[in-house]
């Protein structure tokens, strides 16, 4: 593995990693340059309150009625004010798209349950439940075989 270092005032910090694969070293990179950023927290908003939501405390990140919602570790669920597709962007790589209006933390997931229906729910260690499409389950399966 090789180390490089380029110090320029004139250009915008970036971290580039070009590597063989995911593992939990290059996770941890990845988290530390996030926090160090500053973007490791979302403001989330309660009736009352607005929170400083930790990434690494939410579970899933749901649409419901038109509006982004964030649900926690302790299943509670804050309002968020960006939309599904910029959080994608923004969020490290752990969230994986569940369905077309969810995304998931896979450290945050407990396992997967086929419903009498056939179809897949994501449970969560908090509690909270959410639909799985075929599409995005088929990804996903991929994604864990290759770990």
């Amino acid at each position: 593995m090789k180390f490089k270092l380029i110090l320029d005032k004139e250009k915008e910090e970036e971290v580039v990693a070009t590597v063989h694969s995911r593992t939990a070293l290059i996770d941890e990179i990845e988290s530390l340059i996030l926090k160090h950023a500053g973007a490791d927290r979302i403001p989330g908003y309660t009736e009352d309150d607005i929170k400083m939501l930790m990434i690494s405390d939410i579970a899933c990140i749901t649409v419901l009625e038109s509006k982004t919602y964030a649900i926690d570790s302790q299943n509670v669920r804050y309002r968020l004010t960006q939309r599904l597709y910029e959080l994608e962007q923004q969020l490290p790589s752990s969230f994986i798209r569940i369905n077309k209006s969810a995304l998931a933390n896979e450290s945050h997931l407990d396992r997967f349950q086929v419903t009498y229906a056939g179809s897949v729910d994501a449970i969560f260690k908090c509690g909270y439940r959410e639909y799985v499409s075929r599409r995005c389950f088929a990804q996903i399966k991929r994604r864990l075989e290759g770990k």
